[in-house]
């Protein structure tokens, strides 16, 4: 009987780490590939990058363009882009340019 507790109170012990240990590999698997483990926070940074550069581009379009259109504001109209704007919608030519055609593809 002596050594049926004594096996019985080494298997218990052995049972408590073992679940331990398996409770502490399940978190640390969960830190690195989980939901908001390492790889996803690489891969997070990957995504900042990639739009704070795509915001950056959108910015200089934005004012590439507010710029376009301040010259075509009444208070200050520029007549080149007048012209220009009036040609493209037109499709009017002035005897002076040179048009150059490019073959379709």
């Amino acid at each position: 009987m002596v050594s049926r507790a004594r096996l019985k109170s080494i298997l218990t012990g052995l049972a408590l780490y073992a679940m331990a240990a398996a409770i502490v590999g399940y978190f640390g698997v969960n830190a690195y590939t989980g939901k908001y483990g390492l790889n996803a926070r690489q891969e997070l940074d990957q995504e900042i990058i990639a739009l704070t550069s795509e915001l950056a581009q959108l910015k200089r379009e934005r004012a590439k363009s507010e710029q376009r259109v301040s010259l075509l504001r009444t208070s200050r109209i520029d007549p080149d882009m007048l012209d220009e704007r009036a040609r493209y919608q037109l499709d009017y030519v002035n005897p002076h340019d040179l048009v150059r055609m490019i073959p379709a593809k």
